[in-house]
């Protein structure tokens, strides 16, 4: 059987999924059975451009499609998953998972319900520089982190925490272990241009010992997308625009004097497009050949994290000097 897919949701991020899975069914992998958007004219567009069926009513594709890719904003999320889970189509829905954890488990119980695949699009993951690196960390120990991009009129539906930097919590936490435990949140953050935390700064401690130091910000002048951490003997640099991996380590005895060195290496990486990567991996594990990389509990804890993070920003604009700012920080 061909595998049936929708796309809800044909909107910025959206419509880049419609892209692809109209790619896979070029390629006969899948078979694009409709768009759904809100927006009538959108979902007009963008079925003609990728040659399919539109609707703007997305329990209409409940018993016509098998699987399909969630970009609706964040606070839409919970309900159409749950009812789709619950009906046995499987679901990858973009990050953060819900806007609350009550949301979260909801959902991951649907899907056990239905028996259906839930993945969260925590896009980093499949970034050709995380994916040649993944293999080379062991011990990571200190994190440096910058996301920095500009100011765009999209995702202000949430604040900075859940749009940019959940990306980051979701990957430090990966390194670092799942089982691994956070110890400790320190964070600030401020409204600069939206109502919501448009910059933050978060320090992360973990039982392992491990510690990261993340700042986000959708307020620069240009796009960061940076990683930079030590384990042992190692220090490790990425960056996910121009998808550079490399390892610098110690070398004991490099040269005629005995003395240490650094050996450094610029790791292979295999262009792929990420989000193709993401959803050709939802697609092999809908098909039970893999399991699914991203769990609804893996999307669950980052989304765990980046509360704690917004609990610690909150309490932080009580401070004396910053008084009124918490007026202008409301929760997601």
């Amino acid at each position: 059987m061909t595998l049936r897919t929708a796309v809800i949701g044909v909107g910025h991020l959206g419509r880049h999924h419609a892209r692809l899975h109209a790619a896979l069914t070029e390629e006969n992998r899948v078979e694009l059975v409709s768009v759904c958007d809100a927006n009538e004219d959108t979902a007009r567009t963008k079925a003609a451009e990728f040659k399919t069926n539109w609707t703007c009513d997305w329990s209409s594709l409940v018993g016509k499609v098998d699987a399909v890719s969630l970009a609706v904003p964040t606070e839409s999320h919970c309900e159409i998953a749950v009812e789709l889970l619950k009906t046995g189509i499987h679901v990858l829905v973009e990050k953060p998972i819900a806007r609350t954890l009550e949301e979260a488990d909801r959902m991951i119980a649907a899907a056990e319900q239905g028996n259906a695949i839930l993945q969260i699009g925590h896009l980093e993951r499949f970034n050709p520089a995380m994916t040649a690196l993944h293999p080379h960390v062991s011990n990571p120990v200190y994190f440096e982190i910058h996301r920095v991009g500009a100011f765009t009129a999209r995702s202000l539906d949430i604040d900075v925490v859940l749009d940019l930097m959940i990306h980051d919590l979701d990957i430090v936490q990966w390194l670092v272990g799942e089982d691994v435990e956070v110890t400790e949140v320190r964070a600030v953050g401020i409204p600069v241009l939206t109502s919501r935390v448009d910059a933050a700064n978060a320090r992360i401690e973990f039982s392992s010992g491990a510690v990261a130091n993340i700042t986000a910000s959708r307020i620069g002048t240009e796009k960061i997308r940076k990683m930079r951490f030590f384990q042992p003997h190692d220090y490790i640099a990425v960056d996910y625009s121009t998808h550079y991996a490399a390892i610098s380590s110690l070398v004991l005895g490099n040269n005629s004097s005995g003395a240490p060195g650094v050996n450094y290496r610029k790791l292979e990486v295999q262009e792929v497009e990420p989000l193709r990567a993401e959803i050709e991996a939802f697609v092999s594990a809908v098909l039970g050949n893999s399991p699914s990389p991203v769990s609804g509990a893996d999307g669950r804890r980052a989304l765990g994290l980046a509360l704690r993070v917004l609990d610690h920003i909150e309490a932080h604009t009580s401070h004396p000097q910053l008084a009124g700012l918490a007026d202008f920080v409301p929760r997601a």
